[in-house]
């Protein structure tokens, strides 16, 4: 098996150069770190993990906290961290909080038992993990002060809504799912950023009892939209409103946000915003890795631009109110 050695003298540099670059440590360009790791593994190269950790005090292990692994979105993102620190030869242990903060506390402090060197908490809805005994990057949204990376949920919120403002759309029905999540209360701010000129907007909360019931009744007073927080939202909102006999877009038009697998499996296709989960990875494992190495860090917090995925959901209200009249 090929060791740091071999890969520096192939590449003509030194063994600290690899090291750094094998690592996420010390100033080496990202040419030069692709190019490494690119070698290592053609050569095969895997670190030890126990000569690490003697070595340097560290295991090459980071631990992942997940607020709900039964959340489509959540998979998605710790396959993407996965892949970022299998790239550097890093190790993750994922622990699922399963929706609970208190699971969570739990959690994070088993990982920290177990020796890792670093954490990624992607934090329960309302909870603060507060400060660890380990170097930490949070992700979660930019109006949580601890937060570390995020995508930008208020300006994902802002691009949907400019998009349904500008098919014409004046009366529209926020839908999220708690107001407990400093996500969602994101979203939404973008989206009454993006609705700014819109005649009525109503915000319901809670997918199911009095939020989802106030839907259909909002829908026969003059809504023609519905903008939800999260596509399995959407998905909800989507089969009520099949219930109520509505459909979509040609009673109403629906917007999600995510873009998960089910937005292309819904008939029509659901508009939405996707993250750029690969980013985010990149960017807290980046973080993570300065912290652990001692680096001084900014103090400035990585938001992530999303992006308008439109699809079949939405239509032209102007189109929808003349198939009315002509009916």
């Amino acid at each position: 098996m090929a060791n740091i050695k071999q890969i520096a003298t192939d590449m003509g540099v030194s063994v600290a150069t690899v090291s750094n670059a094998l690592t996420g440590k010390g100033r080496v360009s990202m040419d030069m770190v692709e190019r490494i790791r690119k070698r290592a593994d053609e050569l095969g190269y895997r670190p030890s993990l126990v000569g690490r950790a003697l070595r340097g005090g560290r295991t090459g292990i980071l631990g992942l906290v997940m607020p709900d692994l039964t959340n489509p979105l959540f998979p998605r993102i710790a396959q993407h961290l996965s892949l970022v620190a299998d790239s550097r030869h890093l190790g993750i242990l994922i622990a699922d909080s399963r929706g609970n903060s208190d699971e969570q506390s739990q959690a994070i402090d088993r990982l920290v038992d177990r020796g890792v060197d670093g954490l990624l908490i992607v934090p329960q809805k309302g909870t603060s993990p507060g400060p660890q005994r380990v170097p930490t990057v949070i992700i979660n949204t930019a109006s949580d002060p601890d937060n570390t990376v995020s995508a930008d949920h208020v300006g994902g919120g802002n691009l949907i809504a400019t998009h349904i403002a500008g098919l014409g759309h004046r009366s529209v029905v926020i839908f999220g799912g708690d107001p407990v999540s400093e996500v969602q209360r994101d979203r939404i701010d973008g989206m009454l950023a993006g609705l700014k000129n819109a005649e009525e907007i109503q915000v319901l909360w809670g997918n199911e009892g009095e939020g989802l019931g106030g839907l259909i009744p909002a829908i026969h007073k003059g809504a023609t939209a519905v903008m939800t927080t999260s596509d399995l939202l959407a998905l909800t909102v989507h089969s009520h409103l099949a219930r109520a006999g509505l459909s979509v877009p040609g009673d109403v038009s629906l917007t999600g946000f995510d873009d998960l697998p089910l937005a292309t499996a819904m008939h029509p296709m659901l508009t939405t915003v996707a993250q750029n989960v690969a980013q985010i990875a990149e960017r807290a494992i980046d973080q993570l890795s300065r912290k652990i190495s001692g680096e001084p860090m900014p103090d400035t917090r990585v938001t992530v631009p999303m992006q308008l995925v439109a699809r079949h959901s939405t239509a032209n209200q102007k189109q929808i109110t003349n198939l009315e009249v002509s009916q």
